[in-house]
C-alpha cells in the first residue's frame, strides 16, 4: 500500500465539547459549521487555496465583520474530508492513501482547491498521487473503488470510479507470467512457496470484496475484450457467490429485525440475480454443483421466474457431467418435511435434462443411450442415499424415480438397493405406501442375486415377492428350453405348475383351520390367490393374465392376478411365513434346474 505525506507541522488541532480548533496566537476569525461540527479557524491560510470558501466570504453579510460563520452542510465526506482539507491549508502533516483518497479528493474540489486558485493546490497534488501510485497498484485500485460506495455519484462524475476499474481490467488482462505485484489468493492447498507461477485465476478473490455493481462492470469489461476463457469468468461468479451468497439457506432471518432482514435479503437476490445475468453462454464455462446451488439460492431467495427458468435450462444441459455429491443440496431449513435433502430441486434438473435429451439428435445413438443410462444410475445412486432420511416422504421418493424412462433403466439392482434402504429405514410405512413404493420396481430388470435377496426379503410386499419368483422362473424355464432336447422341452414348461404343486403342500394346524375356514367363508373365492383345498393345504389358483407388449411380457390387472391386500387379509403370519418359505425352496429348485 502506497502513502503520500503532505505539510510539516503538527497537528495542532484539539476539540473542546463540540468545538474544533487550532491552537494559535492569532485569535479565530472564521467560522464553519460542517454537519454538527463547528470549527473555529482563521481566512489567511483558507481562503487563499478554497475558491468556494473566497465566494461565501464575500457574499456573506457579516463580510466586514471580525468574524463571520458559514455553513457546509453539503461536503462530501463529512468532518472527516474537511478536516484533511484544513490541515493542508494550515500546513499541517496529513497521510494520504487509498484508504482515505476518496474523501479527500472529493471535498478538496466541493471547496474548489484547483490550480485556478493557486499553484500546486490539493486537487493537484491528489490528481498527482493518484495517477503515479493508486492506478500503479494492483490492490491500491481495489481499496479505492470500495471506498467510493459512499461517495460513489461524486466518484463516478470525477472520473474515480471509471480509471479504478480500466486500471484493474488492464491487469487483469495481463499474462500471469507478467503479474509482479501483491495479490490475495488462499486457496484450499495452495501455497505460494510451492508454486512459482502464478495462478490464471490470482485476481478472482481480489474482485470479490468489491461491491455487486463494480464487480459487474469489471466482469463485463473483461468479457467484451474475448481474451481470457469463459472457465475463467465462471470461477470469478464462483468465488464472488461464495463470499457473498454462503449457504443462506441453512438460516431463517430473526423476527426481531424482520425490515432489516428484508433489505439484506433484497440485496442478496440482487447479486444472485446479476451472477446469473454474467454466467457465459459457453458450456462448461461454470460446473453443474456452482449451477445447481445457485438454482437452490434462486428458490430460497424468491427470484424472478426469467433467472430461475435460465438456471433450470443451463443445469439440464449439464446434468450428464454431474456426480453424486453435486446433487446432494442441503434442503432449506424450513422445508415442510423438514428433509435433509432437496429433492424436488434435483427432479427438475432431471427434468429439464430429459427434455433436451428428448430434443437433441445426436450422430451416434449410442452415446444417446449412455448418456441417459448415465443419468439413470446417477438418480438411483441419488435415491439410494436420500432414502436413509427419516423424513423424507414416500411421495418424493417414487416420484423422483418414475422420472426416468425405462431406457434409463437397463437392470433395476440400483432401484432395488434405494427401496430396500428407504423400508428399512422406515419401519413404519403403511402397506399401501410399500405397494407405492416397490410399484416402481420391474422384477424382470433384477440380476440372480438381487432376486436371492429379495425372495428373503421380510420387508417387501408379499406381491412382490411372488413377481420377482414368477419372472425368474420364467427366466430359467427359456434358459431350459433353449438348451434342450424337444421332449424335455415339455417337462420345462412345466417347472410353473410344480411350483405351485410345491406350495400345495403346505398343510395347516387344526386351529389354522378352523380360522381358515372362517375368513373363506367370508370371503369371494373368484378373487381369492390362494385357496384351502379339501385335504387341509394351500394351493396357488390358476395362472395369472399376462399380455405381450413391445417391451416385454408384463402382468397385467384381471380377476386371475394374486392381489396383495387379499393375500395379507386371508393369510395368518404363520401362513405367511410358510409361503416365503417355499418361495425360497421353489427359487432354489429353480436355479439349479
Amino acid at each position: 500500500m502506497k502513502f503520500m505525506k503532505l505539510g510539516t507541522r503538527p497537528d495542532t488541532f484539539y476539540t473542546e465539547e463540540s468545538t474544533r480548533t487550532v491552537i494559535s496566537d492569532v485569535p479565530s476569525d472564521l467560522t464553519i459549521q460542517v454537519n454538527n461540527t463547528i470549527y473555529l479557524l482563521h481566512k489567511y491560510p483558507l481562503l487563499p487555496k478554497s475558491g468556494l470558501l473566497q465566494q461565501l466570504c464575500s457574499e456573506s453579510e457579516e463580510e466586514n465583520s471580525s468574524n463571520i460563520t458559514l455553513v457546509l452542510q453539503d461536503i462530501p465526506g463529512g468532518e472527516e474530508a474537511f478536516e484533511l482539507c484544513a490541515k493542508f491549508c494550515y500546513g499541517i502533516t496529513i497521510n494520504l492513501s487509498a484508504h482515505n483518497f476518496v474523501p479527500a479528493f472529493c471535498a478538496s474540489n466541493f471547496l474548489q482547491m484547483s490550480e485556478a486558485v493557486e499553484k500546486m493546490n490539493f486537487v493537484k497534488r491528489l490528481e498527482v498521487f493518484f495517477s503515479s501510485c493508486i492506478l500503479e497498484g494492483w490492490k491500491d485500485s481495489i481499496v479505492t473503488l470500495q471506498n467510493t460506495g459512499r461517495l460513489f455519484e461524486w466518484s463516478e462524475n470525477l472520473g474515480i470510479v471509471r480509471r479504478c476499474i480500466e486500471s484493474l481490467v488492464e491487469k487483469i488482462l495481463l499474462p500471469p507470467a507478467k503479474v509482479t505485484w501483491s495479490y490475495t489468493y488462499t486457496r484450499p492447498g495452495y501455497e505460494k512457496k510451492r508454486h512459482q507461477s502464478v495462478p490464471k485465476d490470482w485476481w478472482t478473490e481480489d474482485i470479490s470484496f468489491l461491491d455487486i455493481d463494480l464487480f459487474r462492470c469489471i466482469v463485463t469489461a473483461i468479457r467484451s475484450t474475448n481474451v481470457l476463457p469463459p472457465q475463467l469468468i465462471g470461477e470469478a461468479l464462483h468465488v464472488y457467490t461464495c463470499r457473498w451468497l454462503p449457504d443462506i439457506t441453512k438460516s431463517r432471518p430473526r423476527e426481531s429485525s424482520t425490515s432489516q432482514a428484508e433489505n439484506c435479503l433484497d440485496r442478496k437476490e440482487k447479486i444472485l440475480e446479476t451472477i446469473v445475468s454474467l454466467i457465459p453462454a459457453d458450456k462448461g464455462s461454470v460446473s453443474i454443483r456452482f449451477m445447481i446451488r445457485l438454482l437452490g439460492l434462486a428458490k430460497f431467495l424468491g427470484a424472478s421466474p426469467v433467472t430461475k427458468a435460465e438456471l433450470t435450462r443451463r443445469a439440464g444441459m449439464q446434468f450428464g457431467e454431474a456426480t453424486l455429491d453435486d446433487l446432494l443440496l442441503p434442503a432449506q431449513s424450513s422445508n415442510d418435511h423438514n428433509t435433509s435433502y432437496d429433492i424436488d430441486l434435483v427432479k427438475t434438473v432431471l427434468e429439464s435434462f430429459l427434455r433436451h435429451w428428448k430434443r437433441q439428435t445426436p450422430t451416434d445413438e449410442n452415446q444417446s443411450i449412455r448418456l441417459i443410462r448415465k443419468a439413470g444410475k446417477l438418480i438411483d445412486s441419488y435415491l439410494q442415499v436420500v432414502a436413509k432420511d427419516a423424513c423424507m416422504p414416500v411421495q418424493k421418493l417414487v416420484s423422483l424415480a418414475e422420472a426416468l424412462p425405462r431406457i434409463a433403466r437397463p437392470e433395476h439392482d440400483d432401484l432395488y438397493k434405494a427401496i430396500n434402504i428407504y423400508l428399512k429405514e422406515h419401519p413404519d410405512l403403511t402397506k399401501a405406501d410399500r405397494k407405492q413404493l416397490c410399484h416402481v420396481l420391474d422384477c424382470q430388470k433384477l440380476s440372480p442375486e438381487v432376486c436371492a435377496h429379495a425372495v428373503k426379503n421380510e420387508r417387501l410386499p408379499l406381491r412382490t415377492v411372488v413377481q420377482v419368483l414368477f419372472f425368474e422362473q420364467e427366466k430359467c424355464n427359456t434358459a431350459t428350453s433353449r438348451q434342450l432336447p424337444s421332449p424335455e422341452k415339455f417337462r420345462g414348461r412345466r417347472q410353473t405348475s410344480e411350483i405351485r404343486e410345491d406350495v400345495s403342500k403346505l398343510t395347516l394346524s387344526s386351529d389354522e383351520k378352523t380360522s381358515k375356514a372362517k375368513v373363506n367363508r367370508s370371503s369371494t373365492p373368484s378373487t381369492s390367490g390362494l385357496h384351502q383345498r379339501s385335504d387341509g393345504k394351500l394351493q396357488l389358483k390358476p395362472e395369472p393374465s399376462f399380455k405381450r407388449t413391445g417391451t416385454g411380457t408384463e402382468m397385467v390387472k384381471g380377476r386371475d392376478i394374486i392381489e396383495e391386500e387379499i393375500l395379507e387379509s386371508q393369510l395368518s403370519l404363520h401362513e405367511k411365513a410358510q409361503v416365503r418359505r417355499v418361495s425360497e425352496q421353489t427359487y432354489s429348485k429353480g436355479r439349479e434346474r
